[in-house]
């Protein structure tokens, strides 16, 4: 089976692929890297949910991504009470702590230092 292309105003829009080749593609999860700017900049909506609910840009992030605190601090080796204290919005991990973090997240060292 080929994948079908749909269109809108005669310019393709969408492509409809079989599941398995979506799997095959994605590894059967969301595309979480995608959302996460080439340029280093910060998406809008990771800004949002920092100032909205008073978090820091390193939680704002993890939950952006989906990924659980107890997630994280296996990607560490670290207790999840541990990183839950690197998240908190008055710490100030240091700078090799923050590098980890980053590469935990997928994310670059300027996109959870703003």
């Amino acid at each position: 089976m080929h994948p079908t292309i749909l269109k809108t105003n005669g310019k393709p829009a969408f492509v409809v692929l079989p599941y398995d080749e979506y799997v095959a593609l994605t590894g059967g999860k969301p595309a979480a890297k995608a959302r996460i700017p080439a340029d280093d900049s910060v998406p809008h909506e990771v800004v949002r949910m920092q100032i909205k609910n008073n978090w820091s840009l390193i939680r704002a992030w993890r939950e952006y991504l989906g990924i659980t605190q107890t997630e994280m601090a296996s990607r560490l080796d670290i207790r999840q009470p541990s990183y839950a204290a690197m998240e908190a919005v008055d710490a100030r991990p240091k700078k090799i702590t923050r590098e980890r973090i980053a590469e935990a997240l997928g994310v670059s060292l300027e996109q959870i230092s703003l």
